[in-house]
């Protein structure tokens, strides 16, 4: 039996930090878009079952219309889905599970969906599966635990193999948060070493949001669409797994892209106002032509004179709005040329400018703490003349 694991779905998440009402639609839509994805897979690989290992919501209180467009994605998949709660969408009482409106929608919508709330086995045509559901957000203990017994792995057909589906942090690797996730609270965990591994053929794990072998058997398949700004070269998120597990042999793993958003990161040191040009041919080389399908965080120091300075503006102006998000840390200084400040200060046939400029560049050479509005003023007023001038 090929099975699809997948996990982190976080479908409803907010993306607080994308300020543009419809470029964070657009990301939020992305989501659901990769439910399609997946169900496009498992018809093209014969997959005979999609499991999720938690967090298909991004809350344990997922509102109505998240909840019906989540469903409906899900039955369009065509084959069962089994999931579990995440710590983000966990158990218990007053949780998305257990609502009316969700048993309701997912029952007309999704009837191929089956969420495992309990710890105990669940038996399906070729496999057994072990689920080791959240049901808080934080667990006090390890929910893989009551899998330490063997006896629990009797009883069943020798031929069918055995998944064991979980959410948390491995020993020593955490799923780590983005700049919307930033609680600080310890993960939950799951010791991979405690585990009866004879017994089990497949562990399904959930949480690190990106794909990752970490242990002969077990894997994290990430989040199927990219969510965040990566923290190191070993994520490797926008992806599901195709998971073939046999009984008492290695299973056959191979990942398959599922993402379309791209999430990159660039940073540029001007030495010079030339390095304008070439931080703008870079990013172009980045991002090509596309509009509304890339996010930026974008690191920029050194220092421009006034008309490179502007040009970078110019240049930052259109990022935002080619892109869903651009997030810029920007250490930029500016630092006027001589024969910029002798353009502004020389205006004989204005001597108001004049005598605005002089103060400005003096201020702006100065180390207080008005030299950088000073510098911003001084680049706003070179702008107005040569407008004027061009008039």
């Amino acid at each position: 039996m090929k099975i699809i694991h997948s996990a982190d779905w976080q479908v409803g998440k907010p993306f607080a930090g994308i300020e543009d009402d419809y470029k964070r639609a657009l990301v939020q839509r992305a989501r659901i878009e990769a439910v399609d994805r997946i169900a496009e897979v498992a018809r093209e690989e014969g997959a005979g079952v999609v499991l999720v290992a938690g967090d298909l919501f991004d809350s344990p209180s997922a509102d109505k219309s998240t909840v019906a467009e989540a469903a409906s994605a899900i039955g369009r998949i065509g084959v069962p889905v089994v999931a579990i709660p995440g710590n983000h969408d966990h158990g218990g009482p007053g949780s998305v599970w257990e609502q009316d409106f969700f048993r309701r929608e997912s029952a007309r919508l999704a009837p191929n969906l089956t969420i495992l709330l309990d710890t105990e086995p669940f038996e399906l045509d070729e496999v057994v599966l072990f689920p080791c559901p959240l049901l808080r957000r934080l667990e006090a203990g390890d929910r893989t635990e009551w899998l330490r017994d063997p006896a629990v792995f009797q009883n069943f057909p020798p031929s069918k193999a055995r998944v064991v589906l979980a959410h948390g942090s491995v020993h020593g690797f955490t799923g780590g948060g983005d700049d919307e996730e930033e609680d600080g609270m310890e993960p939950n965990r799951v010791d991979l070493a405690l585990l009866p591994m004879d017994e089990i053929d497949y562990v399904a794990l959930g949480d690190w949001h990106g794909a990752k072998q970490v242990g002969p058997k077990a894997w994290y398949s990430g989040t199927p669409e990219s969510d965040r700004f990566q923290k190191g070269e070993e994520q490797k998120p926008g992806h599901i797994l195709l998971v073939e597990p046999r009984r008492g042999e290695q299973p056959e793993v191979r990942m398959i892209p599922t993402g379309r958003l791209r999430w990159s990161e660039a940073s540029f040191e001007f030495a010079d106002d030339a390095g304008v040009d070439h931080c703008a041919g870079r990013l172009d080389e980045l991002l090509g032509r596309r509009s509304n399908e890339d996010l930026l965080r974008l690191s920029l120091g050194g220092s421009l004179g006034i008309e490179a300075s502007s040009r970078l503006e110019t240049l930052l102006d259109s990022l935002r709005a080619r892109l869903l998000r651009l997030k810029i840390d920007d250490h930029t200084t500016i630092a006027p040329t001589d024969r910029e400040v002798e353009a502004l200060t020389m205006q004989a046939g204005d001597p108001l400018i004049a005598t605005v400029a002089r103060r400005l560049a003096a201020m702006a050479r100065s180390a207080g703490d008005e030299a950088e509005v000073a510098a911003v003023a001084l680049r706003e007023l070179h702008a107005a003349c040569r407008r004027e001038g061009e008039a």
